[in-house]
């Protein structure tokens, strides 16, 4: 009864803590098929521009790529509010013109400055933005000197976070110099960074919250099924969360589709294990929008 009881208050602290969701929502692989095909997803018919609602009936969170690629518009902000309820968080990508054409050098401040005031249009649904970096930003003497730089430019009203895809930034400095300013670590299950070594970076958080990835290989052609099962390794992740947990106020932990094969369902495993409320796609099927 003890050990029964002790996994409940877990669960019940995970849950206070951890937001769930998917790398995205806006795939037509999960929409389901014919009257009589069993449900995928979304309810058959679901629109484009109502796949977002739904999404937010399931999953209290998402990260966004799009502003990877440009700074959103004052009007896609605002659909995604008048689209999601009010405690819906939304993380997004930096825009690749400031991680990638810059690579933080100064001359990415003003699309910094630009990208920080659109988002701040979300107010209180703005969760954390996600400084992803390409392998080729590796620990050069040029790049750890722009990364210093760029750090103190970073609104303190936002939450950061940054994934670095070449290993040789992970060392002492660097997580020092995150911690400093309170940037997450992105923690990111995929290929660049070993799995046993980002692990115990987990001990070490560089902020008062997480951020968690789960990739996979780039081989897959559909997302509408799980096509190679994670059990195992998400159950470990699962362990690490539950410690992690006690270390940071909040984490938020996102899945592609190419860890499984279809991220709704990898979300939705972790989600059980942390004793989270699961809604089935099938409970979606001609119910009413709660917003």
């Amino acid at each position: 009864m003890i050990v029964e009881s002790q996994l409940k208050m877990s669960a019940r602290k995970s849950q206070a803590r951890v937001h769930v969701g998917c790398q995205g929502w806006n795939y037509d692989d999960w929409l389901t098929g014919p009257v009589g095909s069993e449900s995928i997803f979304y309810p058959r018919g679901t629109r484009a521009a109502d796949m977002l609602a739904f999404y937010a009936r399931v999953f209290d969170t998402v990260e966004v790529d799009s502003t990877f690629y440009a700074v959103p518009s004052i009007q896609t902000v605002d659909g995604w509010n008048k689209r999601t309820p009010r405690h819906f968080t939304f993380s997004l990508k930096m825009p690749q013109e400031i991680t990638h054409e810059y690579a933080l050098r100064r001359g990415s401040l003003e699309a910094l400055s630009e990208f920080c005031d659109r988002i701040q249009l979300l107010d209180e649904k703005l969760a954390v933005v996600l400084i992803q970096m390409p392998p080729q930003f590796d620990a050069t003497v040029e790049n750890e000197r722009a990364l210093r730089e760029f750090l103190p430019a970073l609104p303190r009203d936002v939450r950061f976070s940054i994934e670095f895809r070449s290993r040789d930034w992970i060392r002492p400095a660097t997580l020092e110099l995150l911690n400093k300013y309170q940037v997450a670590l992105a923690l990111v299950e995929g290929r660049w960074i070993p799995r046993d070594f980002l692990w115990r970076l987990m001990e070490q958080p560089t902020a008062s919250f997480a951020y968690i990835r789960w990739m996979g290989e780039r081989d897959l052609v559909r997302f509408d099924t799980v096509q190679r099962p994670q059990n195992v390794n998400l159950h470990g992740w699962h362990e690490l969360i539950e410690s992690l947990a006690e270390r940071v106020s909040d984490i938020y932990a996102y899945f592609s589709n190419y860890y499984e094969g279809h991220a709704p369902a990898g979300a939705n495993k972790l989600k059980r294990m942390l004793g989270q409320l699961v809604v089935d796609p099938s409970d979606l099927e001609d119910q009413p929008s709660l917003f």
